[in-house]
């Protein structure tokens, strides 16, 4: 049987580019004419993606899968961990969710199930594919948690994959990093590591040599390239540290100020990069009242525990903050923040919080109950603002149900469906990348400049070919950058 000949990407700290690394590597496998799929055993993100048959996986192997040319399947990511609170999680297993978990539960009782999960998807996965790029996760060197992890080494084990090590120079002190996780690895996974990639890099390359050449002899291994610093590629990120780029702070040379309330499990923030994208927009981060300022649109994004995030808001003063803006400004909720723009938010089984119910800011007459199903699904549709249609579509990934309290105008209509709602300058919507359709996204923000006295934009751009580009552009940077040849060596080399 025809079997794959996999890469592996392990880093020696979370962000150090281990997600961008794999999604140029399937874009660069691709662009030579192999047939190439992603793999992540076992992800811990709040950032998810919805495959075409429905189900969840992170988001970072979906965009993978399209840097790819290929379809995401759930082979792709078997295991995801979605955190809900202090130490417990959401295991979605397949794209489905299978219970929660404390910590402590997980790494006793699920291990020898969960390998075997993950086992079966990648000998799956490597029937059906030529090349596989392997993503770890955090740092192979977790000595507290090596003799039951599911995401490193045991999977270059079972995939029989030589791995790569990243370490990201833009942090400082690279080079201890590389050799001190090299050394505390044991000696058969030790053998495993068959080169570095510094990421991030800054600078004159002549100046880091002696570095290189040192490590090089010090460590026996090559380094196998060394990749600048990019910081304007637009590929949707997975990992929470991303948002540390966000400023908090307003831009006055920008003409619409755009608020995110930023609570503790916020979701799928991949959902405001149109808008930060967009030349007119500044898109800032709030966590305090005194942060809100005044600005144009407040967005409230998702959240994997509503009913704990509606609470820090009032717990922090930002509910209030935000309510004072009622009918001065544009507020929309996505998902959890539709949820939250509610009057209220149960849970009676406990899906997501020991809360039963909590208040949320009525600025919307919905209430919402949470369910014991989760929806996932891609949809299509029309949004409709101000009698005009737009076409739209997206995906949904919420455990809740929303029903109206008195009578109020739909956002959308999807397949004869009416969802969401519109009071007033509020809106409410399940639908995750909402903002990614081109034609809706430019009609909003010009609703809001025209509300400023601003003229309206005509121009945006294209989302869908902005994301190509940038797939294209990543490549041929790290191409660049890397010895693809020697790579190519010792893949065809571990594999006989």
């Amino acid at each position: 049987m025809k079997k794959a000949i996999p890469l592996m990407i392990q880093g020696t700290h979370s962000d150090a580019g281990k997600s961008l690394l794999t999604t140029a590597f399937c874009r660069i496998f691709a662009e030579d004419g192999f047939k190439t799929a992603p793999f992540k055993s076992q992800n811990m993100a709040l950032n998810s993606y919805i495959t075409k048959d429905g189900k969840e996986i992170g988001r970072a192997q979906g965009i993978q899968a399209e840097a790819a040319g290929v379809e995401a399947t759930t082979n792709m990511n078997p295991v995801l961990i979605k955190p809900t609170r202090e130490y417990e999680a959401q295991v979605v297993v397949h794209g489905v969710p299978l219970q929660n978990m404390y910590a402590y539960e997980y790494r006793k009782d699920f291990f020898e199930t969960g390998r075997e999960i993950i086992t079966k998807a990648y000998e799956e996965l490597a029937s059906d594919y030529e090349h596989i790029v392997i993503e770890g996760a955090g740092s192979p060197a977790e000595i507290n948690l090596n003799d039951r992890e599911l995401v490193n080494m045991r999977v270059a084990d079972i995939a029989q994959s030589p791995v790569i090590l990243v370490g990201d120079i833009d942090k400082g002190g690279v080079f201890a990093s590389l050799v001190g996780t090299i050394q505390l690895l044991p000696k058969e996974h030790k053998s495993k590591v068959v080169g570095v990639i510094i990421n991030k890099f800054r600078g004159d390359l002549s100046l880091l040599q002696p570095g290189l050449d040192w490590f090089e002899e010090y460590t026996g291994l090559p380094v196998l390239g060394v990749v600048p610093y990019l910081d304007d590629v637009e590929i949707d990120a997975e990992d929470s540290l991303a948002l540390t780029t966000y400023p908090t702070l307003p831009n006055p040379a920008k003409e619409l100020d755009v608020a995110v309330i930023s609570y503790p499990r916020m979701s799928n923030f991949t959902d405001l990069d149109p808008i930060r994208f967009e030349d007119d927009c500044h898109v800032r981060l709030v966590t305090k009242p005194s942060q809100l300022g005044t600005p144009d649109l407040i967005i409230l994004p998702g959240s994997k525990n509503t009913l704990e995030d509606a609470k820090y808001l009032y717990e922090t003063g930002l509910a209030e903050a935000i309510l004072t803006k009622k009918n001065k400004v544009d507020i929309a909720g996505i998902c959890g923040g539709y949820q939250i723009l509610g009057e209220v938010i149960s849970d009676p089984n406990e899906v997501e919080s020991t809360q039963k119910s909590v208040k949320g800011l009525g600025l919307l007459p919905i209430e919402t109950v949470m369910k014991t199903n989760k929806r996932t699904e891609r949809v299509t549709g029309r949004a409709i603002l101000h009698d005009e249609s737009y076409q739209i579509e997206g995906y949904e990934i919420h455990m809740g149900e929303t029903t109206s309290t008195k009578p109020t105008v739909h956002f959308a209509e999807l397949n004869g469906i009416k969802e969401g709602a519109v009071f007033g300058r509020v809106i409410g919507t399940y639908i995750h990348d909402v903002f990614h359709n081109d034609g809706f996204r430019r009609a909003y923000l010009n609703d809001i400049r025209q509300q400023k006295g601003l003229v309206p934009i005509k121009k945006t751009f294209n989302s869908r070919a902005r994301k190509e580009e940038s797939f294209q552009k990543l490549a041929a940077h790290v191409r660049k950058a890397i010895d693809m040849k020697q790579i190519y060596e010792i893949m065809s080399e571990y594999k006989k």
